[in-house]
């Protein structure tokens, strides 16, 4: 949730961090670094791409922390390394798109590179493989900077893409935020644009207006025009108000602002907008809008408006689900990736201009999907009749999926991380109602459950909020699942503020931050108590950015906690309007700016209610977290230290909101899990 403050205390974060790294954890129980090990061995899948023409399969899959590229039949087999590596795990390939002829696959990679780019890493250029040829890779272009989201125009006479020139850090707010040194908001601004480069290569063009900050792009059919969603520079501020544009897709062309939501009519009025596509006419153009909280977690209704500009059309008006990625399979139909009820499923819609109809649903996902595009993108064969992604769920981990749609959901087509199996228990979904909403959760059940005990339950918040937990395999660092696995009940409610009960249910914790979304959550935690023996004196609680704001607010509301873990949290919003440079999220939320309305962000501020926290809590945080600043961590721990509350803040060096070392992953797994043993012991 949230963006970049760059005010981060460097200096007290660098003093208190590596003496937090030195201490020792004492004696550690066995099952935990058991835990640890099994969590390190999976092997992510980032991305997966299917030909147009439904023959060829092409996933990155990374290997000792590097990306690398593997080609196959649409079925998986034949399955071969392609790209520059001499060996996997030695150097990064990936950004897969795949050009209209189904012959050549585009990518980034930096084995053959000895310039030093981001970070002092090798600087990627962009290659295409010719799957007809037996050589290796042409290089296509030499790049300065960051690029991503390649894309080939639909004549595949260009490949487009997002590029930040002159970068110093990867163009997302997940990353660790650049210190605040000079003229803020004046110097050292980093401006992401649509550029391209040729088919045949040649020099790379930036098609979009320098001052103006592009998050995503689309081809027009004629591959002529671009439509692009953008705003002002800093981006890491503005998404929240971005516009979406269409111009020429020649460098200096004139463009034409389609949908702005600042002066809209409706209920787009005000809200954010994603994921533009144009229809296969070219006449106009679908995408997502809604309340959202972070640019890439989309989530909302689909809107459609004429690709010239005019008034745009709510087309899923009063649906009780959330649309997060789509395309179109014909003029009159879409294939929509949807939230519903905590499961995602692949939906057919017929769309006309005023209305889009679900007309069946294709097949519901075991697990959470995507193909490293968007958030839930599917790679669909030209026809739309293939589709390929990467799947995990709580039981399974990640693999590649692909198949005919027709046939339901597709099998796995890969084995990368069939030997690996859950530590923790069976999870199933829970629902309940409460206050008028329809609410669901997970729940993961103790390893070697018992009935006949009684057992502790760690809750899970989510981050957000405007987002939704969907079963997935976890991972190394802010994953509490796992702790199923050393005898916890895990439970992940879906409050509202939440995706899959439809754009009211998103927008019901709106300036009210902390109270619905928590009576929700407890009113879930009644209906687990309800199914299994849970105690409800050793109940814990565990979040990550809004989760860990909710992981502070709660104890102030409630005692029914008994221990705490709060990853990059926020605990006073009134300072953090002030230390961030991402105001303007704030406002869709909240209503007003703090300066204009002070009361409804002290309402939801945790340190306003400071005395009322009894409870033990380990808070964690990244030293440059451009999302959710140090300084709220440092603030809260602060207070309970005054209170006499038992705390420990530990605060990782170098890292942002997103933690990328891997020692620092498994250390806060393990500061996390050794935490709930001390306070919350699940015997």
């Amino acid at each position: 949730m949230l963006k970049p403050s760059r005010l981060l205390l460097p200096l007290l974060a660098a003093l208190l961090a590596p003496t937090a790294m030195a201490d020792t954890h004492g004696a550690t129980d066995p099952r935990i670094e058991a835990l640890l090990t099994q969590l390190g061995k999976v092997r992510d899948i980032n991305e997966v791409a299917l030909s147009p023409d439904g023959h060829h399969l092409a996933w990155v899959v990374e290997t000792q922390g590097k990306p690398g590229i593997m080609l196959a039949d649409a079925d998986g087999k034949h399955a071969r390394s392609i790209g520059l590596a001499a060996k996997p795990g030695t150097c990064s390939e990936e950004g897969l798109a795949w050009a209209p002829d189904s012959q050549h696959l585009a990518f980034l990679s930096n084995c053959a590179s000895s310039r030093s780019g981001m970070g002092g890493g090798k600087q990627p250029d962009i290659y295409v493989f010719d799957t007809q040829s037996a050589g290796k890779p042409d290089h296509l272009a030499s790049l300065n900077g960051f690029a991503h989201a390649l894309s080939w125009s639909p004549d595949g006479k260009t490949l487009g893409f997002l590029y930040v020139e002159g970068a110093t850090r990867r163009a997302s707010a997940l990353a660790a935020a650049r210190p605040s040194l000079g003229e803020i908001g004046v110097e050292g601004i980093e401006v992401q644009r649509v550029a391209s480069v040729p088919a045949q290569g040649g020099a790379v063009q930036q098609l979009t207006p320098a001052d103006s900050y592009v998050y995503e792009f689309a081809w027009a059919p004629d591959s002529a025009r671009v439509a692009y969603v953008a705003a002002p520079a800093p981006g890491d501020n503005n998404w929240w108000i971005a516009r979406l544009y269409v111009q020429p897709a020649q460098a200096g062309a004139t463009r034409t602002t389609v949908v702005d939501p600042k002066t809209v009519s409706g209920p787009l009025h005000g809200l954010q907008v994603a994921l533009p596509r144009w229809s296969p006419d070219g006449s106009r153009i679908a995408f997502i809008g809604g309340l959202m909280s972070d640019q890439g977690a989309t989530g909302g209704d689909l809107y459609s408006v004429p690709a010239a500009g005019g008034a745009p059309t709510l087309l899923t008006p009063g649906i009780h689900v959330t649309p997060s990625w789509f395309t179109w399979k014909t003029p009159q139909s879409l294939l929509i990736n949807q939230f519903s009820n905590g499961h995602a499923q692949l939906a057919e819609y017929s769309v006309d201009a005023n209305r889009a109809q679900q007309q069946r649903v294709l097949f519901p996902a075991q697990g959470n999907v995507g193909d490293g595009s968007a958030m839930m993108a599917l790679s669909f064969s030209a026809d739309h009749r293939q589709v390929a992604f990467e799947q995990s769920s709580f039981d399974v981990a990640p693999e590649v999926y692909a198949g005919v749609v027709d046939n339901g959901a597709p099998s796995a087509v890969t084995a990368i991380n069939a030997t690996l199996k859950p530590s923790w228990g069976k999870s199933e979904s829970v629902e309940w109602d409460n206050e008028g909403f329809h609410v669901q959760g997970w729940l993961i059940y103790p390893l070697h459950y018992d009935p006949s005990k009684h057992y502790p339950m760690i809750v899970n918040v989510h981050g957000g909020p405007s987002a939704v937990v969907l079963p997935r395999w976890p991972v190394m660092g802010a994953s509490f699942g796992p702790f199923a696995g050393l005898g916890y009940f895990v439970f992940m409610p879906n409050p509202r503020g939440s995706y899959g009960q439809g754009e009211a249910f998103v927008q019901a914790n709106r300036k009210d931050f902390g109270y619905g979304d928590l009576r929700d959550t407890l009113a879930g935690v009644d209906a687990v108590e309800k199914k299994v023996p849970v105690d409800d004196h050793r109940l814990g609680l565990a979040g990550w950015s809004y989760g860990g704001f909710m992981s502070m607010f709660a104890p102030t509301q409630t005692q029914r906690f008994r221990v705490v873990v709060a990853g990059a949290g926020i605990a006073n919003w009134q300072s953090y309007y002030g230390q961030n440079l991402i105001d303007q999220w704030m406002i869709p939320f909240f209503g007003a700016s703090v300066y204009d309305d002070p009361a409804v962000y002290a309402k939801s501020s945790a340190i306003n209610f400071i005395k009322n926290v009894k409870t033990p809590t380990l808070i964690v945080v990244g030293e440059r977290d451009a999302e959710c600043p140090a300084p709220q961590s440092f603030e809260y721990w602060h207070a309970l230290r005054t209170l006499g509350v038992p705390t420990t803040l530990v605060v990782y060096p170098n890292e942002g909101h997103h933690f990328v070392n891997p020692e620092h992953q498994r250390d806060l797994l393990q500061r996390a899990l050794n935490w709930f043993e001390k306070y919350l012991p699940p015997q």
